[in-house]
C-alpha cells in the first residue's frame, strides 16, 4: 500500500479541519475524518429516526436531508475526490433512463466498473498517492454496488418475464425506474456514503416511507403472542452491543497490531530461521490483529444504520428482534468457521450478496471462477488482489470435493463430528491464512516469496484433491442421509 514520503509535507484533499487531532493521535488525517463523520452520523441518524419519522414528515424532506448530509460528509472526507462519485452517480442515473431495458444492467455494469477502475489505475500508478492520505475508492466501491444492483432489479422488473426469475429476483425485482430523488437519496444518503452497506433498493425506499419494520413485523401472527397491536421494536439495544463490539476490535487492534507487524512474514530473517508452523502460527495471529480495523469500520456502518431505523430482519422463534438486515460480519460464524464458503459467506456479508446477485446466479458458466474475478477488480488493481481470489478458486473448489466425499464419514456419532468440526476450522482458519496474505502483502515480489517460503502446499494440495478425488454431485449425498434415514427407521421398528 501506498506510504506518506518522509520528506514530502503531509497534504490531504479532504477538510484539514481536525489536524490537529491527526497529529497528536498519530494517525492519517483520513482516518480522523471518516471517524468523526461516522460518529456525526450516528448522532444525525438517532435525530434522523426521532424527529423525522416518516409519521410526522414527508418522504421528500426524508430524502432530502439524507442526500444533503451524505454529500456534506463526502467533501469533507475527499475534497474534489468526490466528484468521483458524484460523476458515477449522475452518470449511471443517464443510463437507467436512456438505455434499452434490455442492456441497462449491462451498460451499468460496464460503466461502474470501468469507471471504479480507471479511477483506481490512475490512483495507485499514475499519480504518486504517496503525497496524500485521502482514498476516496472505498465510498465509489460501495457506489458501484448500489447502481449495478438497482440496475439489474430493474431489469428483472420490467424488462424479464416473472418465471425466467429466481425467487430472491422476483422478491428484490423493482417494477418502475425510481425517481431522480429517491436514486440519489439511495446512492449518496449519509448513513451508506463513506462505508456503506449496499442494500436493496426496496429495502431503503420502505425505509424512508417507513413500512420497513412493519413488513417485517407483519410475518408474526402477534394476537397469538398476547399483543393487540404491533410492537415498535427499538434498535438501542441493538446499537449498544455493536458499539461495545467495536470498542472492543478497537482497543484489540491498538493494542497488538503495532507489535506482531504483518509484513514481518516475508522478513528474510524470519523465512530462514523459523520453522514452517512457526511461521503458520505467526501469520494467523498477526492476521488476527489486523482484522478488528475492518470489524470496527463495518460494525461502525451498521450501528449508523440501525441508530436511524434501518436494518430491522424480524423476529426469531423467541420473540427476539433482530437489527442485521445489512450487517456485513458476523464475528462469531468467522472465527468459528468450519470451511472455506463459511469464512466468506459472514466476511463482507453484503459485498457477497451483491457478487451473488449480480454475477454468480446470472453466469451461464465457471460462476465461482467469475464472481472470484468479479471480486478481484473491484477490490482494485493491486496484484496482491488478483493473487488471493484467483488462489480462492481452486481451494473453495477443493473443499467443495473433500466436504462431498468425505462429511458423511463423520455424522454416524457426535464424538466423530467434533473431530470433524475441529480438523476443518484449523484447514479453514490456514487456508484463509494463506490465501489472504497477498491481499495484505499488495505487490508481485513480496507474494511469491511468501508462496516459496510456503512451499505453495495449499497451491498443490487443492489442485491434487481436484485431480485424484471424484466430485460427487450433491445427489449422491442426499441419497446417503435417506439410506441412512431409512436403515435407522427400520432398525427402531424391529427393536420395537
Amino acid at each position: 500500500m501506498a506510504q506518506q514520503h518522509p520528506k514530502v509535507p503531509f497534504r490531504t484533499t479532504g477538510s484539514t479541519l481536525l489536524h490537529p487531532i491527526s497529529v497528536a493521535f498519530g494517525l492519517p488525517l483520513d482516518q480522523i475524518n471518516f471517524v468523526a463523520c461516522q460518529l456525526i452520523a450516528l448522532l444525525a441518524a438517532f435525530w434522523f429516526r426521532l424527529y423525522l419519522s416518516p409519521n410526522h414528515t414527508s418522504f421528500t424532506v426524508r430524502h432530502t436531508v439524507a442526500i444533503l448530509l451524505g454529500i456534506y460528509f463526502a467533501i469533507f472526507c475527499f475534497g474534489w475526490y468526490s466528484l468521483h462519485i458524484f460523476i458515477l452517480v449522475l452518470s449511471c442515473y443517464f443510463i437507467l433512463n436512456k438505455a434499452s431495458i434490455t442492456n441497462i444492467h449491462r451498460y451499468s455494469f460496464i460503466a461502474a466498473v470501468g469507471y471504479l477502475t480507471l479511477c483506481q489505475i490512475s490512483r495507485v500508478y499514475i499519480f504518486d498517492y504517496w503525497l496524500l492520505s485521502t482514498d476516496f475508492s472505498g465510498p465509489l466501491m460501495i457506489i458501484t454496488q448500489k447502481v449495478t444492483t438497482l440496475a439489474f432489479q430493474v431489469h428483472d422488473g420490467i424488462g424479464k418475464k416473472v418465471e425466467d426469475l429466481t425467487a430472491e429476483q422476483k422478491q428484490l425485482a423493482v417494477k418502475e425506474r425510481p425517481s431522480f430523488l429517491e436514486y440519489l437519496s439511495y446512492n449518496l444518503n449519509f448513513l451508506s456514503i463513506l462505508a456503506g452497506p449496499c442494500s436493496n433498493f426496496k429495502d431503503y425506499i420502505a425505509f424512508i416511507e417507513g413500512r420497513h419494520v412493519q413488513m417485517k413485523l407483519l410475518e408474526v401472527n402477534w394476537k397469538l403472542k398476547g399483543y393487540s397491536k404491533l410492537p415498535e421494536p427499538s434498535p438501542v439495544g441493538a446499537v449498544i452491543r455493536k458499539l461495545l463490539l467495536a470498542l472492543v476490535c478497537l482497543v484489540l487492534f491498538l493494542t497488538f497490531s503495532k507489535n506482531l507487524p504483518f509484513m514481518y512474514c516475508v522478513d528474510e530473517r524470519f523465512m530462514n530461521e523459523f520453522s514452517f508452523w512457526s511461521r503458520v502460527t505467526y501469520i494467523y495471529i498477526s492476521l488476527q490483529f489486523l482484522k478488528p480495523k475492518y470489524y470496527i469500520a463495518w460494525t461502525l456502518a451498521d450501528v449508523v444504520n440501525n441508530a436511524a431505523g434501518y436494518g430491522f430482519s424480524g423476529v426469531d422463534q423467541n420473540g427476539n428482534f433482530h437489527w442485521d438486515l445489512i450487517s456485513n460480519i458476523n464475528v462469531w460464524k468467522i472465527e468459528t468457521a468450519t470451511s472455506f464458503k463459511m469464512y466468506i459467506d459472514n466476511w463482507n456479508i453484503q459485498t457477497a450478496a451483491w457478487l451473488k446477485r449480480v454475477c454468480y446466479d446470472r453466469a451461464p458458466k465457471y460462476p465461482t471462477a467469475l464472481t472470484f474475478i468479479l471480486s478481484a477488480v473491484w477490490h482494485g488493481v493491486y496484484p496482491g488482489y488478483y493473487f488471493t481470489f484467483i488462489t480462492a478458486i481452486p481451494i473453495i473448489l477443493a473443499a467443495r470435493v473433500m466436504r462431498n466425499n468425505f462429511r458423511h464419514c463423520f455424522l454416524s456419532s457426535e464424538k466423530r463430528k467434533v473431530v470433524y468440526d475441529i480438523i476443518t476450522w484449523i484447514v479453514t482458519q490456514m487456508a484463509v491464512c494463506y490465501t489472504v496474505t497477498p491481499f495484505v502483502l499488495l505487490a508481485v515480489e513480496p507474494t511469491i516469496k511468501y508462496y516459496k517460503s510456503m512451499y505453495f502446499h495449499f497451491h498443490i494440495l487443492s489442485i491434487l484433491v481436484l485431480l485424484l478425488l471424484p466430485s460427487r454431485p450433491r445427489k449422491s449425498i442426499h441419497q446417503y442421509y435417506q439410506n441412512e434415514g431409512m436403515k435407522n427407521f427400520n432398525n427402531n421398528k424391529k427393536e420395537q
